[in-house]
């Protein structure tokens, strides 16, 4: 019976059931390696006596050589004849045993016998079986090296300096790394192994076989029986050669692939939620932490705790809730509660890492500490956007450079913080710009809803899509109000922030178009997470450059016309050379936007603000945790580190023939 695969994956997850699957195909290692041992020693002592067989046959056939008959009389009877020629039979045999006169009595095959058999196998076991043996001496180094350094890291407490932790994080993710790498490479030596010896080992015992049946003509009639079953098995060994070498490549450039540190996040995306959690157990003379190999099913909302270190049953438990333990509630890092039906009070877990409690909370559906659009976050927004403009409105790639994920999570829980909310002045305190930033993007990201709420997206959408400029930015302008009133609110500050911001450009280098990549995931999100809603991101991107664009007109007043336009048929020719852009004008001048614009400005009549829905796990992720687990921090944030001007692409292309350079309204709702 053949063993369980062994997948790249499964290294990342380093589960029980890896270790032993692992052992099993160590164990078939070491019994390959005996075997061939074995064989190498039998096959010596089968070309020995080969060798000791064709001396005797010589030393034979030359003592009947040696031999004469005698004979009385001058003739022979018939049957005297016959007996007389019985030594030319022997001589036929001598003759038959030197075809080869350079090589004594011995066939070639025979003399190449060391040749075919022992050095094909001698090489396999020190090529393959000896570098595995290596492989696995270095897994086993590293992983002594990681889980040695895991258990201080966890260990550590959450009270000590951010340089102290974030030192011990880089140290940490460096052993993890290279945990990682000597197990990917040490499973992929071993499919090597297990895939050669099919072959490398078969085939020279087989060539061996047929050197010794040919080794002189009594043995023809075996050798013809043998031969279909040696073709037959040459052919299925090439087949198997082959096949082998069609799939190396890919398994190889598999390998490379999963040693890539970027690929880890992706290795833990698998349902069941799965990989190992220390649980806090609470004893009638203290707390200690006992690791298990956890195992989540959310269909039942099931978690399974498998002892790493006692032998004690396999726990069950059913999830109630889940929600992230705050730094400042426990001197552990990386912890979670989670409610169960089985138990009265919470059951505290601590991660691996950071990025591994997110991937345990996404999982259970956990919870972070809920942001609401309220008059603490008005607050917290107001004093972040002041910080910004008194200190950092012309640094260069402001809001696009992202801030410690540690700092960013203080700041954020002193400033809503349940005893003294708001009772933080930025000013005073050493923080530096791009923890502002990250925070302030990090609450708009953490509202229950998106601020331009899941009800407008779909219109929004649909308006960003329009070939039609004008109606593009009169319907963002009509559906601006039909945002809550706090939404538009906050929006207004926000959009006006960003003017100003985007005012100097010249020196920060963030325009409209790069201030919309990294605000458009911010403010709007689709309610469900599908494909085409991640193909929509830069439509969302498009409705915040109008905003920032247009920011005088939207924000000045309700649309002149409100009334709703006919919608048109959808379309059905193809759009040809007139792709969807965010603006055919050249580029204009944003000055900042004063305080007494709207001083003059009738407001709208107040609207009552929507009721908050439950939040979007994927919409609390910080900006740390999306960095860690992608190739650029700055596009994990759906932020560009590149400065772009599309409108200078558009500004000499002209309309085709019998086309107008400002086409009649079309409206089209891309699905």
């Amino acid at each position: 019976m053949g063993h369980p695969t062994l997948e790249f994956s499964a290294c990342y997850l380093d589960s029980p059931d890896f270790r032993e699957t692992l052992k099993c195909y160590e164990l078939e290692l070491e019994r390959t390696s005996k075997f061939l041992k074995e064989l190498i020693k039998d096959g010596n002592s089968v070309i020995t006596a080969i060798k000791a067989y064709s001396v005797a046959v010589q030393k034979f056939s030359q003592t009947l050589n040696l031999f004469q008959f005698d004979f009385i009389g001058d003739s022979l009877t018939d049957d005297e004849i016959n007996i007389v020629e019985f030594k030319c039979v022997e001589m036929c045999i001598y003759l038959k045993l030197n075809r080869n006169k350079s090589c004594s009595v011995l066939p070639v095959q025979v003399q190449n016998a060391s040749d075919l058999l022992i050095k094909p196998l001698e090489k396999f076991r020190k090529e393959q079986i000896g570098v595995t043996k290596e492989k696995r001496k270095k897994f086993e180094k590293e992983s002594e090296k990681y889980y040695s350094q895991l258990d201080k890291h966890l260990n550590l407490s959450a009270k000590k300096k951010e340089s102290q932790l974030q030192e011990a994080d880089d140290l940490l993710e460096k052993e993890r790394v290279n945990f990682y790498e000597s197990s990917v490479e040490y499973v992929y030596q071993i499919h090597q192994v297990q895939d050669r010896k099919k072959f490398d080992v078969v085939e020279p015992v087989l060539a061996f076989l047929h050197s010794i049946l040919t080794l002189n003509n009594l043995t023809v009639e075996m050798t013809q029986d043998f031969m279909p079953y040696k073709q037959e098995l040459q052919l299925s060994l090439q087949n198997t050669r082959n096949n082998y070498e069609s799939t190396r490549e890919e398994l190889e450039e598999l390998m490379k692939r999963m040693t890539n540190p970027l690929q880890i996040c992706k290795m833990h995306s698998f349902l069941p939620m799965e990989g190992y959690l220390y649980c806090q157990e609470k004893w009638a003379l203290g707390v200690s932490w006992v690791k298990y190999y956890c195992k989540y099913h959310k269909e039942g909302r099931l978690l399974f705790m498998v002892p790493c270190e006692q032998k004690t049953t396999t726990k069950q438990l059913t999830l109630k809730s889940c929600i992230r333990r705050k730094t400042d509630s426990i001197d552990k890092r990386f912890c979670f509660d989670v409610e169960t039906i089985e138990r009265n009070s919470p059951v505290t877990f601590q991660a691996l890492s950071e990025g591994d409690r997110k991937l345990w909370m996404e999982a259970m559906d956990g919870k972070e500490p809920v942001m609401e659009l309220n008059e603490v976050g008005f607050k917290f927004v107001r004093k972040c956007i002041n910080y910004i403009e008194t200190r950092g409105v012309t640094q260069e790639g402001v809001y696009r450079t992202v801030g410690s994920n540690i700092q960013v999570q203080k700041l954020l829980n002193s400033f809503f913080d349940p005893t003294n909310p708001g009772d933080v002045d930025l000013q005073s305190s050493d923080w530096d710009v791009k923890t502002i930033t990250s925070a302030l993007k990090f609450y708009l990201r953490s509202l229950s809803e998106p601020l331009m709420t899941h009800g407008l997206h779909r219109e929004l959408m649909c308006a960003a899509k329009s070939d039609n400029l004008d109606f593009r930015l009169s319907e963002i302008h009509s559906l601006t109000y039909k945002l809550p009133e706090k939404n538009r609110e906050m929006l207004e500050m926000l959009i006006k922030h960003l003017v100003n911001v985007c005012s100097h450009s010249d020196e920060n280098l963030m325009t409209p178009s790069n201030m919309a990549v990294i605000f458009g995931p911010t403010l709007m999100r689709a309610k469900e997470e599908t494909v085409a809603a991640m193909l929509d991101i830069k439509f969302q991107n498009i409705v915040v450059e109008i905003l920032i664009e247009d920011y005088k007109k939207i924000f000045s007043g309700l649309p002149e016309d409100s009334t709703a336009r006919p919608v048109p048929p959808p379309r059905i020719t193809p759009r040809k050379r007139q792709p969807i852009t965010i603006s055919k004008r050249p580029l204009r001048a944003y000055q900042a936007a004063s305080q007494d614009h709207f001083q003059h400005t009738e407001k709208p009549p107040p609207r009552q603000a929507l009721m908050p829905k439950p939040p979007n796990r994927q919409e609390k992720l910080s900006d740390s945790d999306d960095t860690r687990n992608r190739p650029d921090s700055a596009a994990a944030n759906g932020e560009s580190g590149v400065t772009v001007n599309r409108a200078s692409s558009f500004q000499n292309r002209r309309p085709p023939k019998g086309m107008s350079a400002d086409p009649p309204y079309v409206k089209v709702c891309l699905q």
